[in-house]
């Protein structure tokens, strides 16, 4: 594998940025299949390298990995800040396929994340669903509608991030809404997996996302176990997350 550490210049946000790649190094017969991993609310790109050890998972897997830095935007358009959505959904995976030999076939084309990523990682799969074939979140925060309302001491910040938090529930930040407009639809549905620990914070909005994807019928794999949110959980999940993509092996 060939580790990559990528600096670019993003038209889309008008900054300087930067994502790490793993690349195979064997000869490729075809593009590669692409894993777009999302780091959390207080990480950057480097993190999944610092904190797991992906590089050595993925070395014997046809399969690149990019792993963006997005701060601390929720992977949206900020209602006060930059276009993250813009950057992450359109942008990002564009330069990418211009830089490095990476497939466009949506059936080459995953995204999973943790924390803050794990709602990145849906949020791609389930309002992009032609471009992404399966996503993974873990211990993501999913639904951010109820945590919102129980947790004002977010507001501010949040507020910024996302414009009204009073019209949040229903919009296409919502990702229990994106879940029904995704059932609803005539086209094609991602594979969606996720994980979360039964002492996490998080856990009882994973439950909440997990009811409401099985009445939807939507084709998710889900676990859970003991653990919070801490790193040795998700460098232990992400090897799960890596045995259920649906890659040509």
């Amino acid at each position: 594998m060939a580790l990559l550490h990528c600096d670019f210049f993003s038209d889309v946000l008008q900054l300087s940025c930067s994502m790490d790649v793993i690349l195979p190094q064997a000869p490729a017969r075809r593009r590669f299949p692409t894993l777009y991993l999302l780091h959390g609310l207080s990480d950057d790109h480097t993190i999944w390298q610092r904190r797991t050890s992906i590089e050595r998972h993925v070395a014997d897997l046809p399969l690149a990995v990019v792993m963006p830095a997005v701060g601390r935007s929720f992977y949206t358009d900020m209602a006060r800040g930059l276009r993250y959505w813009t950057f992450i959904s359109e942008e990002l995976p564009a330069l990418c396929r211009r830089l490095f030999p990476l497939s466009a076939r949506r059936d080459d084309t995953f995204v999973a994340g943790l924390s803050m990523g794990g709602y990145g990682a849906f949020k791609l799969a389930l309002r992009c669903p032609r471009r992404y074939a399966a996503a993974a979140s873990l211990s993501g925060a999913l639904d951010m509608a109820t945590l919102l309302e129980n947790d004002p001491s977010r507001g501010p910040e949040m507020a910024n991030i996302f414009g009204d938090l009073t019209r949040f529930r229903g919009s296409a930040n919502d990702l229990l809404h994106l879940a029904e407009a995704l059932a609803r639809s005539a086209g094609p549905k991602p594979r969606l997996f996720q994980w979360c620990g039964t002492e996490d914070f998080l856990y009882p909005g994973n439950l909440a996302f997990r009811d409401h994807a099985r009445r939807l019928g939507l084709d998710l794999t889900y676990t859970d176990g003991p653990g919070d949110h801490q790193w040795k959980h998700w460098d232990d999940q992400i090897q799960h997350v890596l045995r259920w993509l649906p890659l040509q092996r």
